[in-house]
């Protein structure tokens, strides 16, 4: 059974940082890539961040590119995505998936999602 437990999210003021974290079980993690979703309220869910399972390559949806960064640890079955600089449109529940990338967009495999953790940025 998948599981997919996010953490990390906080309400913070333009420009902070943040760090978010997702902990996975039920497949295989190390050889799986990973993504970060989000969903602001009103709006459909879109794809943020992915991290290959081989080489850990990466790849950012281009209203993100050069603020977030996203990582991961094997041996704690852990991604992360780092959040620097933060803006109001940044403002969604956050969630992790394994992904992957099909007729020119990531994807989420599987279609049961954690909790989410919410980022809320406002002055």
């Amino acid at each position: 059974q998948v599981q997919l437990v996010e953490s990390g999210g906080a309400w913070v003021r333009p420009g902070e940082s943040l760090r978010l974290s997702c902990t996975a079980s039920g497949f295989d993690f190390s050889g799986s890539g990973l993504c970060w979703f989000r969903q602001a309220p009103g709006k459909e869910r879109e794809w943020v961040a992915f991290i290959s399972g081989i080489d850990a390559t990466t790849n950012y949806a281009d209203s993100v590119k050069g603020r977030f960064a996203i990582s991961r640890d094997n041996d704690k079955n852990t991604v992360y995505l780092q959040l620097n600089d933060l803006k109001p449109d940044d403002t969604a529940v956050y969630h992790c998936n394994r992904g992957l990338y099909s007729s020119g967009r990531y994807i989420p495999v599987y279609g049961t999602w954690g909790q989410g953790t919410q980022v809320t940025v406002s002055a």
